[in-house]
Order: structure tokens, then sequence, then C-alpha cells
């Protein structure tokens, strides 16, 4: 199988000199095409800041980072841009939506970004969010969306341009244990469909025993990662 991501040696420290707080020490890491991996750790282990770096968000203090055999380092800001918007699909923990957008715009803004015809747009919006059981409240804003509504409309906008990776930070964090069941088996749901790489961060054990593979993380470290 081919490698979607790779970290190799990777660090990220915040701040400079003895002030400087290691965010991630020395990580190594590939994840398969294909692959449905969790990453688990408490608050402050390095999650965060991981799935950052896959998403070209941060940079690393040291180590590189390749995505789809490309490494980021040698790609400038915009490539990294289009190698985000194409390739990856980041569902956030705090949603992240825009909070001037109605759910409709927000699934869509990607899509628009890249140019697509607003037919093309339009079909693909309302499809996707009337799979995700949102459809009628496509013209609310975030703020008229309930905790698990917003995190599907955040889910709709992550999927809409069928991303090759899909990163997923606490994505059950701030929901009930209902709701939080149906957006796993979503996510779980796609991945299988189109085959793309699934990396879940997540502190709860039920979780991460979905993936095909668990990593721990702990104060920045890969504490376990089993074959």
């Amino acid at each position: 199988m081919s490698r979607t991501i790779e970290l190799i040696g990777v660090s990220r420290v915040h701040g400079a000199g003895r002030a400087g707080v290691a965010a991630l020490s020395d990580v190594t890491l590939a994840v398969e095409a294909g692959e449905h991996l969790s990453l688990i750790g408490p608050s402050g282990s390095g999650k965060s800041t991981l799935l950052n770096l896959i998403a070209g968000l941060d940079v690393p203090t040291s180590g590189s980072v390749r995505i789809c055999g490309h490494d980021l380092a040698g790609l400038d800001d915009a490539e990294v841009s289009r190698m985000r918007l194409e390739t990856i699909g980041f569902v956030f923990q705090a949603f992240n939506l825009f909070p001037s957008f109605t759910a409709w715009e927000n699934v869509a803004w990607p899509l628009e970004l890249r140019g697509a015809p607003r037919a093309e747009v339009a079909g693909r919006v309302d499809a996707l969010l009337e799979r995700l059981g949102v459809v009628d409240r496509r013209h609310h804003r975030p703020g008229e969306l309930s905790g698990g509504e917003q995190q599907r409309v955040a889910i709709a906008r992550a999927l809409i341009n069928e991303p090759t990776i899909l990163l997923a930070d606490e994505p059950t964090g701030n929901l009930d244990s209902a709701t939080a069941g149906v957006v796993l088996d979503l996510l779980a749901g796609v991945q299988r469909e189109r085959g793309a790489t699934l990396v879940v961060a997540t502190h709860d054990r039920d979780v991460a025993a979905a993936g095909d593979r668990v990593v721990g993380l702990s104060d920045g470290r890969v504490v376990s990662q089993p074959a």
C-alpha cells in the first residue's frame, strides 16, 4: 500500500529559548492510503498540533511532513493552500464555521474556491446536506443550529471536495452519545466508500477503538504504536 501521510522526526516547539514549549517531540508516523487511524491522548498531548501539521496549517520546527509523496517544506504557501483545498478535509473540534454564512454557504465555500460551476455547487451541496440530515437547516446560520447540526455541517464542508485525506479533531467532543455515534458512522462510512485516509484525534477509548490502528500520544511523543 502507498503511504498517504508520513511524518519523519517531527518536532514542534512554540516560543524560543528557555520559554519554548514542545508540542511535539521527534514524532515519526506513517499512514497508509485508505487506513482509519485513531490518535488517542489527553488534552495537551499534541493531537491537534499533529493534525495541523498534516493539513499544512502549521509547520514543524524540525523534521519533515510528506502528504501524498510531497514534502510540504518544498511547497510555497499558495501550493500548500491548493493541496489542502484539493486533498484534505478537516473537521475541527470547534467546528470553525463562518458565523455570517448560512449552513449552505459554509459547505459551498470550498467548491466555490475551486471555481466549480454554480449548478454543480448547488447539486452537490444539497445532496450532501440531505445525506447528513440537515438539508432543512441549510438557510440557518451556525448560531441558529444545535451542536450536532453544526458538526454535521462541518463534516459536509470537509467532505464536499471529496478529499483523499479526512482529518477529524475530537469530532464527538461536543456531542451527546447518540449524535456522536451517528457522526462516527458517517465518517467511517465515507472513508470506506471512497477509500479515503481517515485520521481521528480523540481522548475517548471507545471512539479510538473504531480505527484500524491506534496510536497513543502523551506530552508530544508517540507512546504506543501497535503494528
